[in-house]
């Protein structure tokens, strides 16, 4: 399978416009809610991610990996939400998905370079705690 993705994401109350970017998709896409993340010049840690929509002024959804063709790196993992992007929180935060948490964050969507840093749930849904 090789086909292209199309993202574009648009400001909103999650995260930062994304103009849009094009990527060769390489194999189906697959629930995802835990990643393996540097954030802020800190330990790697694992997050837990979903993805973002415009529902009700914001909620989550499903998000999904992908690998991607990436010229540098031959194979990299595209990660994307719903229309307002993915969000994420430190693991085993017992916090609901809020846009006001402090200790959340929102991005576009992410691309990573090693597959390890996934982590795909048999179970993986929206979860909305």
């Amino acid at each position: 399978m090789t086909e292209s993705i199309y993202i574009e994401i648009e400001e909103n109350e999650n995260c930062e416009e994304m103009p849009m970017q094009v990527y060769e998709v390489l194999d189906n896409p697959k629930p995802i809610n835990m990643v393996k993340l540097i954030v802020g010049g800190q330990a790697e840690s694992i997050y837990e991610i979903t993805g973002w929509t415009s529902e009700n002024n914001g909620s989550p959804c499903t998000a999904m990996f992908m690998p991607i063709s990436d010229s540098g790196q031959a194979v990299a993992y595209l990660i994307k939400g719903g229309e307002w992007g993915v969000r994420l929180k430190p693991a085993g935060t017992q916090e609901k998905w809020d846009l006001n948490s402090s200790n959340q964050w929102g991005e576009p969507y992410l691309i990573l370079t090693d597959k390890n840093d996934l982590t795909v749930s048999k179970t993986a849904s929206v979860d909305k705690k």
